[in-house]
């Protein structure tokens, strides 16, 4: 389980969908305007098993294209916590932001020069991956996240198995055939696991230009994961019973802030966190 909470910290989900120019570069079908991307990515479905029953198989990361990735950024100064959101691209109507290779670049940037705690759902096996594999395929530098000490002692490394700065949460509540989806073990601890829409959405938001649809519900499963690092740090005596609901609180007066600043899609994710706590107290 968890051994300890670092100073910074960064709970983060990630969002891809199949790369139409994956399906290109590897298989020779067109990748330019939406059908063709449709299209493409169906190839890469097809490539990987696609069924009548499963039309859309789990593809290999590497495949994939990032398009969002939001988090809670926490810090402690002075015995002090403070959070923030983190969500790119930054700006949904910005095409450049908005391109694979930059939100790359900015999160590497971020996570090399602040050495953050990085938390993740099953973030082992598929977020960390795919940043590494994407970037490798940018020909990025990792900006000093992919830099590891000679000994486990020295520094920070977020490669390790036994790192105490890459911590995957899904290993930690279970193994394998018993290992919860991060909706199931979210939404049965209070806190909200799907609002609105689900992963499998992701590929068609995309394709309609939806961007920012992407971002909002990558935003929520942000704050998901976040609350539920914060039960587990409690279930591990890493957070007391004060400083618990404290992180809860400041996490309400986060999302009730954001949404003071436009984003009222938090309104609904609140909502389902009081409907759900309310349930849950009935235990």
């Amino acid at each position: 389980m968890l051994k300890t909470i670092a100073p910074t910290l960064f709970s983060f989900d990630i969002e891809w969908i199949p790369d139409p120019l994956s399906a290109e570069i590897l298989h020779g079908v067109p990748s330019d305007g939406l059908q063709a991307r449709e299209d493409a990515m169906k190839r890469l479905w097809l490539e990987a098993g696609a069924t009548e029953e499963q039309p859309q198989p789990y593809l290999k990361t590497v495949l994939c294209r990032i398009v969002s990735v939001c988090g809670i950024f926490r810090k402690v100064s002075n015995g002090e916590v403070n959070i923030k959101l983190v969500s790119l691209p930054s700006n949904v109507d910005d095409a450049e932001k908005s391109r694979e290779k930059s939100i790359l670049q900015t999160l590497l940037k971020a996570i090399g020069t602040r050495k953050p705690q990085i938390v993740g759902y099953n973030s082992r096996n598929a977020d960390v991956p795919i940043i590494v594999q994407r970037s490798i395929a940018h020909g990025l530098y990792s900006e000093g996240m992919g830099e590891r000490p000679d000994k486990p002692w020295e520094g920070i490394d977020y490669f390790a198995q036994s790192s105490d700065y890459s911590i995957d949460l899904a290993p930690m509540l279970g193994r394998y055939a018993q290992t919860p989806k991060l909706n199931e073990i979210a939404t049965l601890c209070g806190i909200p696991g799907k609002v609105d829409t689900d992963g499998g959405s992701v590929s068609g938001l995309w394709l309609s230009g939806n961007l920012k649809a992407i971002v909002d519900y990558n935003e929520f499963d942000a704050v998901t994961t976040h609350l539920l690092w914060a039960r587990v740090a409690r279930f591990c005596g890493l957070l007391s019973a004060d400083a618990y609901e404290n992180e809860q609180q400041l996490v309400r007066s986060l999302l009730v802030s954001e949404i003071a600043n436009g984003k009222s899609h938090f309104e609904r994710y609140i909502e389902e966190w009081d409907r759900l706590k309310e349930l849950v107290s009935k235990r």
